[in-house]
């Protein structure tokens, strides 16, 4: 009788929740919601995009992405900065766009974005190139745009645009990268900020640095600043790596350097789990005005402006059940978004079609690796084959990080705004693959 008691017991539990399930288990972005049982993004149904662009995508609200960096100026209002939009994030040219119309300056890490950005019309007074190893091509292309500043990582890269600046009869607008040698909790791989990482200068060569600097007057030296990682959602790090920026630029200032702004970075987190908690910025906005003296500031936010707008659509292929796991296998892979491969990162999951919750199953991909995988050991909806699924918050750090890996075409990405949708970029085709190869 006890396992057909702990059975009986089992379904009741299971049956109370069910009766007791909220079609909208996960907490969904803004401007995503359920509409007559139907995943919408702002006034378009997921559904129609799927069926007019095919799967898997990336899908943006314009709406969400705007908000955000209006609620992000408008926190910091205060203090008003100068906002360069991380690039790195999302690079698509239509959501730069939009930030440049909304006013955003941009920081960038590569000549391709250096690309990009000119592409959409972007004033180069208002653009940041940061990055640990710029090539002579970078440093070239920086110096003829005359962009606001480069961010300066080592003393050997000082040297050689140094070298490249007298060449070329350029002056050039620098910053120096420091590293605060701050803690931040958060993933191993992006955590930027200590010692035993390898960005930004070692403090102990400010004296080298003036010394470089009063030999090559073309070096106009404008600002210091750090970046001490990505994803972090407690407000102790930033403070304490403010107060050792500040200290940096007060010693260059001694030394003879017109300092004019602190580059204070990104790394602004986003709630992927429920009961996460987004930054308090107004706070550290009253924090900054009392102690940033007459120094402008700087920062980088790119997850937070966009991580929230998107997600990833995609489509069950196939249910699978081994060794009493439940396996639920879709046509995104970790070749489209690999945060959860890259990172374990956690993001939630939602049907687009609301529907009950089911035991624990993993959601994976059909790519030949393990760790192809999105969800593991979640309740997830009952998802059967030509279902469709939305990743959640996977505006940031998503499509920019696909690559073709098994051979697989990179996703189209889709931009939403009020009643209509635009592809913003093309799904890529089989050719695709192979172009620019020969036999």
């Amino acid at each position: 009788m006890k396992p057909a008691q702990g059975a009986f017991k089992g379904g009741l539990a299971r049956l109370a929740w069910v009766l007791c399930y909220d079609p909208a288990p996960v907490d969904l972005p803004t401007h995503y919601s359920y509409q007559e049982g139907r995943l919408f993004c702002q006034r378009v149904p997921l559904e129609r995009i799927a069926r007019e662009v095919g799967t898997p995508c990336y899908v943006y609200s314009q709406d969400a992405i705007r908000e955000s960096y209006q609620a992000f100026r408008q926190a910091l209002a205060p203090i008003d900065p100068l906002v360069c939009y991380a690039v790195k994030a999302n690079s698509n040219l239509a959501v730069l766009n939009l930030l440049r119309e909304l006013g955003s300056g941009f920081d960038i890490v590569s000549i391709g974005e250096l690309k990009r950005v000119r592409r959409i019309g972007a004033d180069p007074s208002r653009i940041v190139f940061s990055g640990v190893g710029k090539t002579r091509e970078e440093l070239e292309a920086a110096l003829r745009s005359g962009i606001l500043s480069l961010q300066v990582e080592s003393l050997a890269e000082l040297e050689a645009l140094a070298h490249i600046s007298r060449e070329a009869g350029k002056t050039a607008g620098i910053s120096f990268r420091f590293n605060p040698d701050v803690e931040a909790r958060t993933h191993p791989y992006i955590a930027t900020g200590q010692q035993r990482h390898k960005f930004g200068i070692d403090p102990a060569d400010t004296g080298r640095i003036s010394r470089i600097l009063s030999r090559n007057p073309q070096l106009r030296a404008i600002g210091v600043g750090c970046h001490i990682g990505s994803q972090i959602l407690d407000p102790r790090p930033f403070r304490d790596a403010f107060a050792r920026v500040k200290a940096y630029g007060d010693d260059l200032r001694s030394r003879g350097l017109p300092i004019e702004h602190l580059d204070l970075g990104g790394g602004f987190g986003i709630p992927y789990r429920p009961g996460e908690k987004p930054h308090d910025l107004r706070s550290y906005a009253e924090f900054l005005k009392r102690e940033r003296s007459d120094y402008k500031l700087l920062f980088e936010p790119g997850r937070l402006i966009v991580g929230q707008a998107g997600i990833l659509l995609t489509r069950v292929l196939y249910r699978k059940q081994a060794a009493g796991k439940d396996f639920i296998i879709v046509d995104g892979a970790m070749n489209d978004l690999m945060r959860p491969s890259l990172y374990q990162a956690h993001h939630e999951v939602a049907p687009v079609r609301e529907a009950a919750p089911i035991k624990e199953a993993d959601l994976v991909g059909p790519i030949c690796e393990s760790g192809d995988f999105f969800a593991r050991d979640r309740m997830l909806p009952d998802f059967a084959s030509g279902d469709l699924a939305a990743v959640l918050n996977s505006g940031a750090y998503g499509f920019v990080l696909a690559s073709n890996y098994n051979s697989r075409p990179r996703p189209a990405e889709v931009m939403v705004s009020g009643r209509e949708f635009r592809i913003v970029r093309e799904r890529e085709g089989l050719n695709d693959l192979f172009r620019g190869e020969s036999i």
